[in-house]
């Protein structure tokens, strides 16, 4: 390290020793605490990052209004929270769509918890997620991308199940595969506690994507979205099978903070993400057939 070097890390360290005894005075608190692993926010800095975080990313994106971003010349990463469905389902096509009207933006995933998604997205974590529950904060927008409907998904040869639908007797007969996890689909197991069916689960596992490579090898039924089962059905040994009762339909959202909030690239982002996600029109948008699903 030459002599310039040396002089600007300490005067940037001077600066930074100023500013933290500025904000100790201000707040009446240490905010940092020197331990064996070094430096350690206390309760009172962990209470403040939050708000803090909070305004001075309105701000930044107030700052910004007037900045542009051009998706076919500009780089861009950003983070976004699916749930292991969603990564199987929609992360592809928002990848296959990016590489085409946006080459060099990225994207960094995170598994979605819908108990601390909005957190994250208010506290600049995320710049979006995708959820089927609802939520509601003043903070964050929920943009509605499609309705999906529940059905039951089977192995392509399964030895009882083969035609188009499932009776409520052969549904009350099989053995059940359910998931339950932080990422929010809990329809499949109300749907079978509703119908008294919850003894005749036979794995309950965390994640939908195990899904087909369990199925497939067993005579198990699940309950799954519509078009996540055209998803698996299409790269695995299954089939759908039609529910012998409905389902009320869910809406798929997406969720991002509120427009006067976003940063130019934001903006773009969550524009991408409602045209590439809404362009599907679910079965459950459309009027009821006689047809069956596909066999």
């Amino acid at each position: 390290m030459d002599v310039d070097g040396l002089r600007y890390r300490v005067d940037r360290y001077e600066q930074l020793s100023y500013s933290l005894a500025k904000l100790r005075r201000h707040f009446d608190d240490d905010l940092f605490r020197r331990t064996g692993r070094g430096l350690t926010p206390t309760a009172g800095a962990r209470r403040l990052y939050e708000p803090l975080q909070r305004a001075l990313a309105d701000i930044d994106g107030a700052i910004r209004q007037g900045d542009d971003f051009d998706p076919a010349t500009m780089a861009g990463r950003f983070t976004l929270a699916l749930s292991d469905l969603g990564e199987v389902t929609f992360l592809p096509r928002l990848v296959a769509a990016a590489r085409e009207r946006a080459p060099r933006v990225s994207f960094t995933i995170r598994a979605l918890d819908v108990d601390d998604a909005e957190g994250q997205l208010r506290r600049g974590e995320l710049d979006a997620f995708v959820a089927t529950p609802v939520m509601t904060s003043h903070r964050t927008v929920r943009i509605p991308l499609f309705h999906e409907r529940y059905v039951g998904m089977v192995a392509a040869d399964h030895p009882r199940i083969h035609g188009p639908s499932v009776t409520p007797a052969e549904l009350a007969a099989e053995h059940h595969a359910t998931v339950y996890g932080p990422s929010g689909h809990v329809v499949p197991r109300s749907v079978l506690a509703a119908h008294g069916l919850l003894d005749r689960v036979a794995v309950d596992a965390t994640r939908f994507s195990m899904l087909p490579y369990l199925l497939e090898r067993t005579d198990l039924i699940a309950i799954v979205p519509e078009y996540v089962g055209e998803v698996f059905t299409a790269s695995h040994r299954l089939r759908l099978v039609r529910l012998p009762f409905e389902t009320e339909p869910i809406e798929v959202a997406l969720y991002a903070r509120h427009e006067a909030s976003r940063s130019p690239s934001q903006r773009w982002l969550v524009q991408f993400m409602a045209d590439v996600l809404g362009e599907r029109v679910s079965q459950a948008q459309l009027p009821p057939t006689d047809g069956g699903l596909r066999t």
